[in-house]
């Protein structure tokens, strides 16, 4: 299917129906880049849901963005998978004890890792954790 724009700045398709023209999203600023980095990191209080977003939206757009939400990705979604299994065992009687101390002490170490990172993107520096698995590349 074919595209042409027209003067108003839509897109007339070859079934004859129009959509805005999209534009391509413009670069983040140096600072802009910094804030979504850190954002990224400090989002391990809610698990990985918040990395995969930023990754998702502004990996073109800003470098070290990019850097950043993947590594804070890589390091919280394996944690966020196991607080998730805990979080089903702590309903089995025999283990509920146990599965919510465990779930308990992995969101606390999620958490406080991706406070430390993201006070380190905030200063412009780059976080490396210092035990991860590399699942996105």
């Amino acid at each position: 299917m074919t595209a042409v724009t027209t003067q108003n700045g839509k897109q007339s398709t070859a079934k004859g129906g129009t959509r805005p023209a999209t534009a391509a999203a413009p670069m983040l600023t140096r600072d802009e880049d910094v804030r979504w980095a850190m954002i990224s990191h400090f989002g391990a209080v809610a698990g990985c849901f918040p990395a995969l977003i930023i990754y998702l939206v502004f990996r073109e757009r800003g470098p070290f963005t990019e850097q950043e939400a993947k590594e804070a990705l890589n390091f919280t979604l394996p944690l966020t998978v196991l607080m998730a299994l805990l979080f089903g065992l702590a309903f089995v009687p025999t283990v509920d004890t146990w599965a919510g101390l465990g779930l308990v002490v992995v969101w606390i170490t999620m958490a406080i890792s991706g406070l430390i990172g993201g006070s380190e993107c905030n200063k412009g520096r780059p976080y490396r954790y210092p035990v991860i698995l590399r699942l996105i590349r």
